[in-house]
């Protein structure tokens, strides 16, 4: 597996964002993609989000790996939203939020980020999500089911993101009718899955105020350095080809692959995993003619 920095730029012109990286789908690091002078860096920190929310029942989401044969893993217990906070201060640990969304909760507070728009109004701010972790979490390797470009933008903590493009999804183990990946990369086993060996991606890594950009359809793997969180919004996907994907996975393949699991439950899973080995061994002969 090859790992290459993620490009950064200060400042950069719609046309160069969107003819050499969007266009493309080409990541990159952005440092002014939300405005210094936004509220947001100066109103919110973890007691703020207390005062704001604290009292919300929050579900807590820890490990992936045992929940592998799952579009999504199942919350490990549940607890207030300040509980939460005092527990990432307070210790490293595995736990993340998954689907709390400050912001739909406190509409108000999209008010507090102000973009630079390097995309000529093509990014959602009216959908930003908003996403906590512990020091040590991650999420699992994946790409999103609606093939949308991402921006992520960090404002607590530190995070290390590894991306991959589209075409490497057989190299990563894809799980059919899925939309993550059977291995774990961190620690590669490449005995058990040679093709991860050829692997060819990028690693950003983001700090408070830098804006990572993930093109349509990228494998991320999202591993929190320090405790902290981050907002991403979206851009819908730019070619038919991408549109299309995004349509295909909303309306069918995630509900095919739901009643295919309750059919025939683990006969199903196991069929993914051989047809990913597959898919994978013929993805390596492909690189070695």
């Amino acid at each position: 597996m090859k790992l290459s920095a993620v490009q950064k730029v200060k400042e950069i012109t719609s046309r160069d964002f969107l003819i050499n990286y969007m266009k493309p789908c080409r990541p990159l690091i952005l440092e002014n993609f939300v405005d210094k002078e936004s509220p947001a860096f100066k109103k919110w920190n973890y007691e703020y989000f207390k005062k704001t929310a604290g009292k919300t029942k929050v579900s807590i989401y820890g490990g992936e790996l045992e929940s592998i044969d799952r579009a999504a893993s199942k919350p490990i217990g549940e607890t207030t939203f300040s509980e939460y906070l005092d527990l990432i201060t307070s210790t490293p640990t595995e736990h993340r939020l998954f689907l709390f969304n400050l912001l739909s909760i406190k509409p108000e507070m999209k008010d507090d980020i102000l973009y630079n728009d390097v995309t000529k109004g093509k990014i959602l701010k009216w959908l930003p999500f908003m996403f906590f972790g512990g020091e040590g979490s991650i999420t699992r390797n994946h790409i999103d089911i609606d093939m949308s470009h991402v921006f992520i933008t960090q404002f607590q903590g530190i995070k290390r993101i590894w991306l991959f493009p589209w075409e490497q999804s057989d190299l990563m183990y894809k799980l059919p009718y899925n939309f993550h990946s059977l291995t774990n990369i961190k620690n590669p086993d490449y005995k058990e899955y040679p093709a991860l060996r050829y692997l060819n991606g990028y690693e950003a890594v983001i700090k408070p105020g830098e804006t990572l950009y993930i093109p349509s359809g990228w494998w991320h793997y999202i591993q929190y350095e320090t405790e902290g969180y981050s907002v991403s919004i979206r851009a819908l996907p730019s070619s038919w080809l991408e549109k299309w994907r995004g349509f295909k996975n909303l309306v069918v393949t995630r509900h095919f692959d739901n009643i295919m699991r309750n059919i025939f439950g683990d006969k199903w899973f196991n069929y993914k995993v051989k047809k990913a080995h597959r898919k994978a061994q013929r993805a390596i002969a492909k690189i070695k003619v």
